[in-house]
């Protein structure tokens, strides 16, 4: 069993403020070995279920937050950006099991997290066929382009609520809520046992009946927050100036959509 983990920090217990997810901060050293046990929680689990390799894809900021050491001894860790279209799904292919999103947080515009945003700071909020996108909505699409399923998610509650109402399948832990401009966290312990014993759950069950059928054609919509970066990016192919700060792109190719992010914000 070949398993796929795209790991995030805004999304493990503990991290409220964006100083704390700043390689550069002070506090940020205490989150990234959060990040790096919950990441290694959810690798132990997956090898009791049975996967033999694991890959990790480091997919917060400078992709170069894991403590490497801190993981099993199976698994590989992808560090830095390739910057191709996959983005935080860098490699993922038909050759995997299944994929594990682990860390992740509320979508941009949300109320579920201080940290709420979606792949990075320039959108004020993005839609996918008018649905207000998460990364993991956009991550679980494209798992699914290649026909893999995404079956355990951790991070903030309403995360883990979005992941539930996009498939019910799914197993998630919630190590937070966000309340404001406040979080409540689980133990970080506690965080890691949840992880770990999830994690051997999620691979457990019928797995081919968790990859989501892809819609026939996809609207993609970009709210900035500065006209600037909207001006600038209406100049990619294809793409609808419906405003000053509002851009508009369709296709019937998800690719084409995961293209069309990785140039535009």
């Amino acid at each position: 069993m070949k398993i796929y983990i795209s790991a995030d920090i805004e999304g493990i217990t503990g991290t409220t403020s964006w100083d704390e997810c700043d390689i550069g901060h002070a506090r940020y050293k205490e989150f990234q070995e959060q990040m790096s046990r919950e990441v290694a929680a959810a690798c132990q689990g997956a090898h009791e279920a049975g996967a033999t390799e694991i890959l990790v894809k480091d997919a917060h900021d400078s992709a170069s937050n894991i403590i490497q050491a801190k993981l099993p001894e199976y698994t590989r860790l992808i560090r830095g950006w390739a910057h191709d279209p996959f983005m935080m799904m860098q490699d993922i292919d038909a050759s995997f099991t299944a994929a594990f999103l682990i860390g992740y947080h509320s979508k941009a515009g949300s109320e579920g997290s201080p940290l709420s945003h979606t792949m990075s700071g320039k959108p004020a909020r993005i839609w996918l066929n008018d649905e207000p996108a998460s990364e993991m909505l956009i991550n679980t699409y494209a798992a699914a382009y290649v026909k893999v399923p995404v079956v355990f998610v951790s991070g903030d509650k309403q995360l883990c609520e979005d992941t539930k109402g996009l498939n019910s399948l799914v197993e998630t832990v919630a190590v937070k809520e966000g309340k404001g401009s406040s979080t409540i966290n689980i133990h970080p312990d506690l965080a890691v046992k949840k992880i770990s014993a999830t994690a051997k759950k999620s691979l457990s069950s019928d797995l081919s009946k968790q990859i989501l059928k892809l819609p026939e054609q996809f609207t993609l919509k970009i709210e900035y927050k500065e006209f600037k970066d909207a001006y600038r990016s209406a100049f990619y192919p294809g793409v609808e100036k419906l405003s000053e700060r509002l851009l508009q792109f369709k296709t019937t190719d998800y690719y084409e959509v995961l293209r069309a992010i990785s140039f535009m914000i």
